[in-house]
């Protein structure tokens, strides 16, 4: 449910913004809210569960993401929207800090492989099917309707987890929080928002911005001096003393920014340049999540016999390629099956540098600190994700004048000025060779990584990130 409501608004979001007549940062704030509050609530929630229980924090953001939902499909306006977003993003967040536990605690130690198997797997076809369901239903019956699909599902889903979930026994360790720190990732990773969707309007100067960069500056500094200091942090920045686990942070968090946004792209770019539908978009762009489906688990194979680092250094290359190619050939007419084999590319790669990555990050990671370093892990993962849509959003609309920028995130600017394409394609061309660059940095801090830690093959299984 969370997985297909994400990916699914990627394709849906230009018949959002023409449905509620939404301004470029308005449209910008229906993706960018909902990720900055789940970035903020993981850690949060986790410790919440680990006194209040699992069970009750699980089905409270089943109800909880359910009812936004319902709310979100009724929004009469784009700030009523994003306010229900943020409300489907604190649910978000309340079942995926909880899901993996969940199901360690339901099955027995001999079946628990295949229990997460079938979680992961689960989760990886609702984000592959996404944003096919999302532009099929947006075609068939409207934007509203991919939201209100949520409701059954979450209706059904607490219902039959108030019967068969069992309650999980709470660790009985005292709740300790860190609201400051949750505070200053608010202030910061939210002012960098505001300061690049306000930006894209061209205008660098607005106070939006201007305060928008300042919070930013300010809370970084702030929050590394306030996580040493605290005795339960949001970040233990203890655990960068190692080199493997920072390393293996920079190249997850660079690898995010250069290959997540490609879906969203190419679900605007298929509609406001190739003048696409909702549903056409999706079926378009299914092939990348196919190419990352197939080569994550092909990735844990070779795992067995290839370094992690070698295989993470590898496969980013690979994206880095598909990236390189997508570059060379987008343009107003480019042939469908030329931009496939480039988006392709860039979905083996990324498939198989996740499980990659993460496993050469945790192998040499004590147990005891195993989950705290998986959840820094996913949370800069969730930062890059959230950077990466909000740099994207905004970059590809620079070139245009302020007046047609709307029309690229409603989809509609090949109808409306067919001349301003060019400088769209620009815009694309811009935000490519930016992710591009990202790219080269992984690449680089992966075989940076190559240097330390033990980084033995099969040393430890694949970890397969069900995040994305």
């Amino acid at each position: 449910m969370s997985g297909i409501n994400n990916s699914s608004l990627n394709i849906a979001l230009p018949a959002i913004v023409s449905g509620l007549d939404a301004g470029p940062v308005a449209a910008s704030w229906i993706l960018l809210s909902f990720q900055l509050t789940h970035v903020t609530l993981l850690i949060f929630f986790g410790r919440l569960a680990d006194v209040f229980g699992r069970r009750t924090m699980y089905l409270t953001g089943v109800g909880l993401f359910t009812a936004a939902s319902l709310l979100a499909g009724a929004a009469p306006d784009a700030g009523t929207l994003i306010a229900c977003r943020v409300l489907q993003a604190a649910g978000a967040a309340m079942l995926m800090t909880n899901s993996a536990a969940l199901v360690t605690a339901a099955f027995p130690r001999r079946m628990l492989g295949q229990g997460l198997g079938i979680y992961m797997a689960s989760f990886s076809l609702a984000q592959m099917l996404g944003p096919t369901v999302g532009g099929v239903v947006t075609t068939e019956w409207g934007w509203r309707a991919t939201l209100l699909l949520n409701v059954p599902v979450g209706i059904v889903c607490l219902l039959w987890g108030l019967r068969v979930m069992e309650r999980v026994p709470r660790s009985g360790a005292p709740l300790r929080l860190d609201p400051a720190g949750n505070l200053l990732v608010v202030l910061g990773l939210g002012g960098l928002l505001v300061a690049l969707s306000q930006g894209g309007s061209g205008d660098w100067l607005h106070p939006l911005v201007v305060g928008g960069a300042v919070a930013f500056l300010v809370a970084v500094p702030v929050f590394l001096l306030v996580e040493k200091r605290v005795s339960a942090p949001v970040v233990d920045l203890a655990l960068f003393r190692e080199p493997v686990v920072g390393i293996g942070v920079l190249a997850g968090f660079l690898g995010t920014m250069s290959r997540f946004a490609v879906v969203l792209l190419m679900g605007l770019y298929f509609q406001a340049v190739q003048g696409d539908t909702p549903g056409e978009a999706g079926l378009k762009v299914l092939p990348i999540a196919v190419a990352s489906i197939i080569s994550a688990p092909g990735a844990g194979l070779v795992l067995r016999w290839v370094r992690a680092r070698t295989v993470a250094a590898v496969a980013s290359t690979v994206s880095l390629a598909g990236l390189v190619l997508l570059l060379v050939v987008i343009d107003v007419d480019t042939p469908y099956p030329l931009l496939i084999t480039a988006v392709v590319v860039i979905g083996l790669g990324s498939g198989a540098f996740v499980p990659a990555n993460s496993t050469a990050m945790l192998q040499d990671v004590r147990p005891d600190r195993l989950g705290i370093t998986n959840a820094v892990r996913l949370m800069a993962q969730s930062c890059g994700v959230t950077i990466s849509t909000a740099v994207s959003l905004m970059l590809i609309g620079l070139p245009l004048p302020p007046d047609l920028r709307a029309h690229v995130l409603e989809g509609s600017l090949s109808r409306v000025s067919p001349d301003a394409l060019d400088g769209l394609i620009a815009g694309f061309r811009w935000t490519f060779g930016l992710m591009a660059v990202m790219s080269v940095l992984c690449v680089l801090a992966s075989l940076v990584g190559r240097q330390v830690g033990r980084d033995v093959p099969g040393s430890r299984a694949a970890v397969t990130d069900v995040e994305g």
